[in-house]
Formats: structure tokens, C-alpha cells, sequence
């Protein structure tokens, strides 16, 4: 039987998610009501500018007291969706004190002090759910949460960044290079007047700290992951990328070390094989793949971003909440059981493709292969091809030209790679080192 009286939810933020989820509420309401077992009644909106016109919200209900808001007493769930660290993260504490669950979408708060919320939480009782902080309507958090509490995660790696993806996938589809793919991204609305938490890998670093440390049950923090952005990522890099039969994307990756006893996290683009299931994942659209030791490989896929598919994953969230409390229960909480440390860049295992713009004489190719020879580096494959001295792409072999030398690597760490690179520009025939990129996923 349906409780009568309703459950009350305070709303902090009515932006883009915030006014989706406000309006979603009111034309689902019976909807909500019937999968929670009550009906629930948005109680309050808190917002920063009231005066700002939003289509389907009552005005009674708009305060710009997010704190009194939040201190009634009687709100049941608080969903957060104004972002940052503060005033969020006071907001959540205090919203547990006064007897609320949280439902948040605030990726950067959780990456950065998600093991206080959940002990704040805990203490008090509540629930934390934030499915909506990695991949918009991706049911992501859950699944590693709940689904594979049993199993064993070795592995994540995912798109988990819709403008970079679509950035990227236009370099690769059409040619374009990178500024005037952003520039397409930012006229179609994927990306930001300031891009640059997404293409500076910002945004998809949280999202990594979070996964690494539901998938495997530890503390992962933002700034224990490595990250580096597409800005620097070129059309001559999508070029060698095909020919060798991958595509370049900004891959979120986190790893159990092969002894177990510790994890990495890191963010940067790399080419994948064609073959790869996220090699198919286009425009702005995210996919994660996980590797888990029972349930094997995984992929989940959809829209990352966006009004819609984020209010969507809130709303879940928000039913699950519900039902805890109606249940006086709560869902899962923090399961940093394992305390495995994060090892640093350096230790990551993976192969390597090097462009290096060098000397066209004979010789070249021997003076850098004995320095990745002398790093312990193997070399898997080489590709050479010479230029005039106009800029033309003929080669020009003992002329005193320059030429382009493509090296790919075989397995190395990343520490190893650093220092070949260090010491490559020491070398009076390389000019310059073009572009060092990862290659995952085989």
C-alpha cells in the first residue's frame, strides 16, 4: 500500500540538470509515486539568481537560503546539483545533520572529499548516492557498487568526456584539425565558452578518481590521477593513428597492479585498435569498459552529458533513496575497505608511439635505436619517411633534409619511456620529439 504522506525534497540548483529534474518531478509524479511506494513533493529550490525565468517551477518555491533550505527539518532528500566544492560540500554535511539523504551529481566534490561525505553520511545515518557524477544516464556507479560487489575489478577504461570525444572524432572523420573541431563542438553546444576542464582532462580525472575507488574499494583521490588533454593532440597524430589501424581517444583508465597490492588512475589520450568496442563510440556520446575477473568484460554505453540523460541518472537515484526510507534503511556506503595505495605514473606498463622529426642522413636510425636499446625500451616497429628542405614530403636520404621517424614500442614503463625521450634530445640529429602517445586496449 502507497504511504499518504508524501516525501519532501529540496532541489539546490535549477540550471540546466536542475530544471530537468524539477520538471520531471512534477509531470511524473504519479509515475515516482507508484515505483517509491509514496508520492514525493518538491519542497524547496534553492537558486542564485530568483529573478531568472524557470519554466514549470512553482516561484513559491524558489529561495535563495540554500542553508535554511536545507535546515527545515523535514526535507527527506536533498539533491545537489550546483557543482564545486563549496558551497556544496557544507550544503551536503549539514543537509545529513538536519535528516536528509543526498542524491548529487557534483563529480569534482566527490573526487576531491568523497570519503568525508560518506563518513558524514554514515554517521548520520544517510544515504550518498551520486550515479549522475561519471557518465550521465550511464548506469555505471551502481553496477560497481552493488552488482559487482562480489567480484573482482582489475580494470577500467572508459570515455567518460562526450567533448572531448567529439572533438576528437571529428579530427578522425573529417580531417578537421583541433581548434576548428572546437570550434564546431562549442557552436553545437558540446563544449563550454571555457573548454578547458574538459579538454584539459579536469572533468574526466574526477570521474576516474571516482571509478578507481568504487571499483576497487579504496581511496582514490583527484590529484592521485595522472592526466594530460587533447590540446596538444594533432591531425598528423589521427593520421598515424590510422595507419595503424587505431583511432585516438581521452581514455579515463584505472588498473589493479598485477601483484594486487596497488593501483593506478590516470586520464590522457591514446590510440586504440579499431577492434576495441570504444574505438566505435562517436560523437559526444561516453562508453566505459570493465574488466572484472568473474563477470569478464563489460560495456556500458549512452549519453554522458547533457539536461536529460543527468536528471535521468539523479531521478534513479532518487527512487533508490526513497525507498531506503521508507524501508528506515540505507543503500550501500563507502566500500574503501582495501587502503591500496596508487602508484605513481612512472610504474604504468603499456606501449608507446614516438614521432621524432630528425636528421635525413645515414646513421639516425642507429643512434636511436641504441638509446632505447640503453633504457631497456624495445622498439616493435619503425617507419621513416624523409622531407626536402622546401617542406615538401619527397624524401631526400643523405642530403642533409629532415625526415619524420615513427617508432612504436613494445611494452615499457612509463619512467623508462621519460628517460628515452630525456635522452633522444640530447641527440645532435633529433631535431625534435613530435608527439609521444599511448596505445591501450590491445
Amino acid at each position: 500500500m502507497m504511504r499518504t504522506r508524501p516525501l519532501k525534497v529540496a532541489l539546490l540548483g535549477c540550471g540546466v540538470v536542475g530544471s530537468e529534474v524539477a520538471r520531471i518531478m512534477t509531470t511524473h509524479a504519479d509515475d515516482l509515486a507508484a515505483r517509491i511506494g509514496a508520492p514525493v513533493e518538491l519542497a524547496g529550490v534553492a537558486v542564485r539568481r530568483p529573478s531568472k525565468a524557470r519554466e514549470g517551477v512553482d516561484p513559491a518555491l524558489i529561495t535563495t537560503d540554500a542553508t535554511a533550505l536545507v535546515k527545515r527539518g523535514d526535507i527527506d532528500v536533498v539533491i545537489e546539483v550546483i557543482g564545486g566544492i563549496e558551497p556544496a560540500r557544507t550544503l551536503i554535511t549539514t543537509a545529513f545533520e538536519y535528516g536528509a539523504s543526498v542524491v548529487s551529481a557534483n563529480k569534482a566534490l566527490l573526487a576531491e572529499d568523497g570519503a568525508a561525505l560518506h563518513a558524514a553520511a554514515e554517521q548520520h545515518g544517510r544515504d550518498l548516492y551520486y550515479e549522475a557524477a561519471v557518465a550521465g544516464a550511464i548506469p555505471l556507479v551502481r553496477p560497481l557498487r552493488e552488482s559487482l560487489a562480489g567480484d573482482k575489478v582489475n580494470r577500467v577504461l572508459g570515455i567518460v568526456n562526450g567533448t572531448t570525444n567529439f572533438i576528437l572524432d571529428r579530427m578522425d572523420t573529417s580531417g578537421a584539425g583541433y581548434s576548428e573541431a572546437l570550434d564546431e563542438a562549442t557552436a553545437l553546444g558540446y563544449a563550454e565558452a571555457d573548454p578547458t576542464a574538459d579538454v584539459e582532462g579536469f572533468d574526466a580525472a574526477a570521474k576516474a578518481a571516482i571509478l578507481a575507488g568504487i571499483a576497487f574499494h579504496t581511496r582514490v583521490r583527484i590529484g592521485d590521477v595522472y592526466r594530460e588533454g587533447i590540446t596538444e593532440v594533432t591531425a598528423a597524430d589521427i593520421v598515424s593513428a590510422r595507419r595503424m589501424g587505431c583511432t585516438v581517444k581521452l581514455l579515463a583508465i584505472c588498473e589493479r597492479a598485477a601483484d594486487g597490492n596497488s593501483v593506478t588512475a590516470r586520464v590522457h589520450p591514446a590510440m586504440i585498435p579499431l577492434s576495441h568496442p570504444l574505438a566505435s563510440v562517436r560523437e559526444a556520446y561516453n562508453a566505459v569498459f570493465v574488466e572484472a575477473e568473474a563477470a569478464g568484460q563489460l560495456m556500458f554505453y549512452g549519453p554522458g552529458a547533457g539536461g536529460s540523460p543527468t536528471a535521468s541518472a539523479v531521478l534513479g537515484d532518487l527512487v533508490a533513496v526513497c525507498r531506503n526510507k521508507l524501508n528506515e534503511a540505507t543503500g550501500p556506503g563507502d566500500s574503501a575497505y582495501t587502503r591500496l595505495p596508487v602508484s605513481p605514473m612512472g610504474d604504468v606498463v603499456t606501449r608507446y608511439h614516438i614521432s621524432l622529426d630528425v636528421a635525413d642522413k645515414p646513421g639516425v636510425l642507429a643512434q636511436v635505436a641504441t638509446v632505447f636499446a640503453e633504457q631497456g625500451v624495445s622498439i616493435d616497429t619503425v617507419r621513416q619517411q624523409g622531407r626536402n628542405p622546401s617542406g615538401g614530403d619527397e624524401a631526400v636520404a643523405g642530403q642533409g633534409g629532415e625526415a619524420s621517424l615513427v617508432v612504436v614500442t613494445h611494452r615499457a614503463a612509463d619512467a623508462a619511456l621519460s628517460a628515452t625521450v630525456e635522452a633522444l634530445r640530447g641527440l645532435d640529429t633529433v631535431r625534435g620529439v613530435a608527439s609521444i602517445m599511448r596505445v591501450e586496449g590491445e
